[in-house]
């Protein structure tokens, strides 16, 4: 995550998405553009967690349904459904559909918290921690880099 200095107190600053009623958080500096939900053409034979392709100003980009990703019900789209663009590493974009984007944020470090083992709702390796907004809101933040490395070795897995 970018991290700010900022006295003695460092800072990330991320992206606040929504999904099944929840918060989640990726580094602002791996999103390239966030978009409303538009056409997505469908491809045979790939995994369910893969919606299709988007065409991004002449680059094809392939989409991901965080909610079939994650082994959550798939929701339905909303006005308030967006694509997050994010850049891979290696320059790849990848397209993530939320069910909204509410925010962007600055957090102290010491506010984040490691993922507890007992945790598993989504696998723990793209879980970088857990951010205390208030007494009332967290905020799961993703390790995006480690998220779409496995989505794609799952990706080409299914192909094979």
């Amino acid at each position: 995550m970018q991290e700010q200095g900022k006295g003695s107190t460092r800072e990330i600053q991320i992206v606040v998405f929504q999904l099944a009623k929840e918060s989640y958080g990726i580094d602002i500096a791996k999103v390239q553009e966030i978009k409303a939900m538009s056409p997505i053409t469908a491809v045979p034979r790939t995994p369910a967690f893969i919606e299709g392709v988007i065409n991004l100003r002449g680059q094809i980009t392939p989409v991901v349904n965080l909610h079939t990703r994650f082994g959550l019900p798939k929701a339905e789209y909303t006005k308030e459904t967006r694509i997050i663009v994010v850049n891979m590493e290696g320059g790849e974009r990848v397209g993530l559909i939320v069910d909204g984007v509410s925010e962007v944020m600055r957090l102290p470090e010491e506010s984040i918290e490691p993922p507890s083992e007992l945790v598993a709702t989504i696998d723990s390796d793209f879980v970088r921690g857990i951010a205390k907004v208030s007494d009332e809101r967290l905020v799961i933040l993703l390790d995006l880099d480690k998220l779409l490395k496995a989505t794609r070795e799952l990706a080409i897995g299914a192909a094979a």
